[in-house]
């Protein structure tokens, strides 16, 4: 059984995630800033305590409990992530310094964080959307979001590179339409081809086997447009 963290886990796929993967038998460490939900599903192999990705002290909470509970890591699934639906126009510096913290400045110091706790076989997995996909259809108002999914893609290429002598596996998932709370403030009245939980079958799937296929890779896992 494996040992596998989890943002983003209040709502949405993470929270299909968590039970996903406890269910399986998984021990499963589940971080979001409301860690309510995930603390009442009341299973054994679920750890879940308050975790804001965007506040440096919070981080120490990951290192003691690998360090206390664990000792290793075996799958990071970086799943948080924060949308803004506004025009260019009108996006400030702070609207999109908020959005990068939490998508990328986030993303990639909680994988640094995380790292020296994995060896040979693990496996980081960041979720990303289609609208950060060079070539792919975009949307107004999407700037600050869409530009920091795709951030997170060539970052994720770069440390398949720098890890690789490690057997550190680094993949990123390109979501397309999810019928989640975040689709919903994008495209209001939108109805999209899967629900959250389809998507994080998928995903569990996926985090505990695609490493041994693929590596520094992007999967676009979209079946529809947006």
């Amino acid at each position: 059984m494996k040992k596998i963290i989890v943002t983003g886990t209040s709502r949405g796929i993470g929270y299909e995630l968590v039970q996903i993967l406890a269910n399986q038998g998984h021990q499963v460490l589940a971080l979001s800033r409301n860690e309510t939900p995930c603390k009442l599903l009341n299973m054994q192999n679920i750890t879940a305590f308050s975790f804001d990705i965007t506040d440096a002290t919070h981080f120490q909470k990951v290192t003691d409990f690998i360090e206390s509970d664990w000792e290793g890591v075996d799958v990071l699934i970086n799943n948080a992530g924060a949308l803004l639906n506004k025009p260019f126009a009108e996006t400030t510096m702070d609207d999109f310094e908020a959005v990068y913290k939490v998508n990328v400045f986030g993303v990639a110091e909680l994988t640094r964080v995380v790292l020296p706790y994995m060896t040979s076989g693990a496996h980081v997995v960041t979720v990303s959307s289609m609208g950060g996909v060079q070539g792919s259809m975009k949307f107004p108002g999407l700037a600050a979001y869409s530009s920091s999914k795709g951030a997170v893609i060539t970052w994720s290429e770069l440390l398949a590179e720098e890890y690789k002598e490690q057997q550190i596996a680094f993949n990123v998932v390109a979501l397309g339409a999810v019928q989640t709370e975040m689709l919903e403030e994008a495209f209001p009245g939108y109805q999209a081809p899967l629900t959250a939980k389809e998507m994080a079958t998928y995903l569990a799937d996926f985090a505990l086997t695609g490493n041994k296929f693929y590596n520094g890779k992007l999967l676009q896992v979209s079946a529809s447009t947006p």
